[in-house]
């Protein structure tokens, strides 16, 4: 995992996710990651089921939406978390599969963080860092 961080001056109802990657698949499994380690420290998933999801958009900030909503609702709806994620992008096409490792969530097993209700376009940010140093992505959780 590369990095994700919590910046300062977000909305304090919300959470807002910063993260970084070589690549933007890895960038965007980096703010994924930043989601879920909020919801849940990933360091106590265990890699016990694999599950994969596919995402598409119009552009590229509607295709990070359209992945970040589907990865809440695999929680949501199958209370899965990811302990590993590979997610491959086609920026042509916008489209996206993500192939994830992890298990589902137990209030018995699993430390409750906050809830996160929504993905939101808001302070959505998809930006190529200077000299090969990779991505930076951000968005807002509604929590």
């Amino acid at each position: 995992m590369k990095s994700f961080t919590y910046p300062e001056g977000g909305p304090l109802a919300d959470l807002l996710v910063e993260a970084t990657g070589s690549t933007l698949g890895e960038a965007f499994a980096n703010l994924a990651f930043g989601m879920f380690n909020a919801m849940t420290p990933i360091e106590g998933i265990a890699e016990k089921e694999e599950f994969t999801l596919e995402a598409e958009g119009m552009d590229m900030e509607s295709l990070l939406f359209n992945l970040m909503d589907e990865f809440l609702y695999l929680n949501d709806v199958e209370f899965l978390v990811p302990r590993r994620i590979d997610i491959q992008v086609d920026a042509d096409s916008f489209t996206a599969k993500a192939r994830c490792i992890g298990e589902r969530f137990s209030r018995e097993t699993h430390e409750v963080g906050i809830a996160v209700k929504a993905v939101t376009y808001h302070m959505m940010e998809i930006a190529e860092e200077e000299e090969e140093k990779g991505w930076r992505v951000r968005m807002v959780f509604d929590t």
